[in-house]
């Protein structure tokens, strides 16, 4: 069993999962503040529904999400001019200083996981997770037949 890449894969996820989030609990956030902050600054403001896509978020939390940022400083919702129905989320100066803070604990966390590889190797196993990631993403493939 413990030779297996699915049994080995959802060990590893279980144990990257129990870091990222204390990782984020010790700094004082959630991963969803890490996403939103992230894809905010790097790809500008946007209404919360783009967002949500852009982050993969579900709606309900990401209005949890942008109300905890907001009440922080680290956002900004403002009517969007051309549809006064939406609103658009703007990251502020103490959100983008937030956000290369985080993205400090996030490079500590991937520094705590990969731990017993070297760089050759951290890259390859990368490439390999991207390129399963890019397979799976295409949708589940059938079974074979027995």
């Amino acid at each position: 069993m413990e030779h297996l890449p699915s049994w080995l894969l959802n060990q590893n996820a279980a144990y990257a999962g129990r870091l990222v989030s204390e990782g984020f609990s010790a700094a004082g956030a959630r991963g969803y503040h890490y996403r939103v902050l992230t894809s905010l600054d790097t790809e500008g403001p946007t209404t919360q529904a783009n967002l949500g896509r852009r982050t993969g978020i579900y709606p309900s939390d990401m209005v949890a999400t942008i109300n905890d940022l907001q009440a922080n400083g680290y956002v900004m919702r403002s009517m969007d001019k051309t549809d006064k129905r939406r609103y658009l989320v703007t990251i502020t100066p103490t959100g983008r200083k937030r956000a290369k803070e985080l993205t400090k604990t996030v490079a500590s966390i991937q520094d705590s996981l990969l731990e017993p590889l070297d760089e050759t190797e951290r890259e390859e196993l990368t490439r390999l997770l991207v390129k399963l990631h890019k397979h799976h993403k295409q949708g589940i493939p059938p079974l074979p037949s027995m």
